[in-house]
């Protein structure tokens, strides 16, 4: 007897060209694609126009028992409709071969349109953010593929993308017939998670026009990988087409070697991909996209506890006490970023002072928008914790202390002459975009957090695992990096250039070479600052040396020691005297 197996073989064998085989009333044209589980052909109906996509097992199936379970399984999920989904336009056998029919229409497999050189990323990613809405609407449903391959995404004219095969590969093994148990459950979050693994080597192949591990079956790759093996997939550094750092940050978390690190569902990647793609297209400027809608309707941050209304209190007082109302000010980021917010519009400070620069310090704030103006401004914020849950609003909490300890600490460190207010302002706008994430995306930022954290090693003896960077956590979580949300917010308000690049902290990975300008000056005293906190913030063990590297990187630039850092992260003044030395720019001095 020819199979659909044995008919494609004896195709390719030949020397002239064969007929194509019969599979029932279909005509068998081309295999577009198979793995150990399933094939995939482009078939022809005599009864009806057009071609055909034909999804079924590599084997008959005997049992007529089993024979009649994978029918009624992919019969239930033809129920599941989806944009995403391709719908099954027959189910049925022969001569128990199991097979599910789809229309192939104007659309291509991925095996059809990837060539060597990859596809372009921005279409990869939208065709992708499509089948994984799909994927999550099927796992919320109960049913896992179980068998992705990049086969069965199809892709049509108009840019939609598909995903087939969900009817054909979504049988009830032993575990799922056993109805709602804990075993049944289990089974199919693993399913499940798989399915979203398998998704991250379509990909990879689809950006880079190469199978990962050279494995045409992803099934394979999967089995390869820990912890079944020991292999590793990630992006190579130079390919045919230049794929976006972010974009990167996503793929390869989605083949983590560390399984802690990977997608966990369908939605979160979807979530990932729909950022960058935002990010990419917003018209705007890119990652102010992702946060327009929810800054307008929440604000920036919510006011901490009963700060905006110690600070309309003081509004009230005499004019003399303008310092007195901008220390106040300053204890709650939420009341500073408005104010900063409110005055740094084109329109305030052209009013109010004819070609003045940004404005960096609450005391010049407070004289551009006057007592009533703050009292405005502090009424207008949302009480703590805003739409945040407790758990939410006690991960907000956490980043405000580590961004005010860091303030703070900028302060004792900065050298003689510069603005103490100046200095603060700039190491807490350094973490407007961490502030803004816990505050706006908490579950993200929860997601970012715990990429972040190394993982103890699985055997005595070995070395723990190093969690991801921040910047690779949040292009894997977001699509963009958190210090660009920060950036984009920044600007946003109406902060300039010359802010903009205060603001953004160092690199890990970049030296701090020797300081020349004002600016270079406290962007380096905040990020410094910002450092010392994160390495306190580390294990007891690891504290010690990420402090002597901070004051490596830092201290010939700004004239620290191991000994300073300690110092302030105690708390203590590093800088006595009377700032003899010369003055920075006016804007700039106390």
């Amino acid at each position: 007897m020819t199979t659909p197996d044995s008919a494609h073989a004896a195709a390719s064998h030949s020397a002239q060209p064969a007929p194509s085989p019969a599979f029932g009333r279909f005509r068998l044209l081309r295999l577009l694609g198979k793995s150990a589980q399933t094939l995939v052909w482009l078939a022809t109906d005599p009864h009806d126009d057009g071609d055909r996509l034909l999804v079924m097992p590599r084997a008959q199936v005997i049992e007529r028992d089993r024979l009649q379970r994978h029918l009624e399984s992919a019969r239930m999920a033809m129920r599941v409709t989806h944009p995403g989904l391709a719908g099954a336009v027959e189910v049925g056998e022969h001569d128990r071969w199991p097979y599910t029919v789809y229309e192939r229409g104007d659309s291509s497999t991925l095996i059809e349109l990837t060539g060597a050189q990859g596809l372009p990323p921005l279409d990869v990613a939208r065709w992708s953010m499509q089948v994984l809405d799909g994927l999550a609407f099927a796992h919320e449903a109960g049913l896992a593929h179980r068998d992705i391959q990049a086969a069965m995404v199809c892709v049509d004219g108009n840019g939609r993308a598909r995903l087939i095969g969900l009817q054909a590969a979504a049988t009830a093994d032993a575990a799922l017939a056993a109805g709602h148990s804990v075993a049944a459950l289990q089974a199919q979050r693993r399913a499940a998670e798989r399915d979203v693994l398998a998704f991250g080597l379509v990909l990879h192949y689809a950006l880079t026009g190469q199978h990962p591990l050279e494995q045409h079956d992803t099934a394979a790759t999967i089995a390869l990988l820990p912890p079944q093996g020991r292999d590793i997939v990630r992006l190579p550094w130079t390919t045919a087409r230049p794929i976006p750092e972010a974009l990167r940050a996503i793929a390869n978390r989605a083949t983590d070697r560390q399984q802690r690190q990977r997608y966990h569902s369908a939605r979160t990647l979807a979530r990932a991909l729909e950022g960058w793609i935002r990010a990419e297209e917003a018209a705007d400027g890119g990652p102010l996209a992702l946060l327009i809608d929810r800054l307008r309707s929440n604000g920036t941050l919510p006011s901490l506890p009963g700060a905006a209304r110690r600070a309309a209190r003081l509004a009230l007082m005499e004019r003399e006490r303008t310092i007195e109302l901008a220390e106040v000010v300053l204890q709650d980021p939420a009341l500073s970023f408005e104010l900063l917010r409110s005055v740094n519009t084109a329109e305030v400070r052209g009013a109010v002072i004819a070609g003045s620069g940004p404005v960096l310090t609450m005391r010049r704030a407070i004289a551009m928008v006057g007592l009533d103006g703050v009292r405005r401004a502090a009424l207008s914020l949302r009480d703590w914790p805003g739409p945040l849950g407790a758990a939410a609003a006690a991960q907000l909490e956490t980043a405000i202390g580590r961004a005010q300890r860091a303030a703070r600490i900028a302060q004792l460190l900065r050298r003689p002459g510069y603005d103490a207010e100046v200095v603060y302002l700039v190491a807490l706008l350094q973490n407007l975009g961490r502030l803004v994430t816990c505050y706006h995306f908490p579950d993200e930022a929860a997601q970012i957090a715990r990429l972040m954290q190394p993982a103890t090693a699985e055997q005595p003896g070995l070395a723990e695992e190093p969690g991801m960077s921040e910047e690779g956590a949040s292009q894997a979580v977001l699509g963009v990096d958190i210090e660009a949300l920060g950036s984009a917010v920044a600007r946003h308000w109406g902060l300039d250039e010359s802010v903009l690049h205060m603001i953004r902290r160092f690199g890990l990975d970049a030296g701090v070479r020797t300081i020349e300008t004002d600016d270079d000056m406290l962007r380096a005293t905040g990020s410094c600052a910002n450092e010392v906190v994160d390495a306190l913030g580390m294990p007891p063990r690891h504290v010690g040396a990420a402090l002597q590297r901070t004051a490596q990187r830092y201290g010939r630039a700004l004239g620290l020691t191991l000994r300073d850092l300690q110092l302030a992260a105690q708390g203590e003044s590093l800088h006595e005297g009377d700032g003899s030395e010369a003055a920075p720019s006016d804007r700039h001095v106390a």
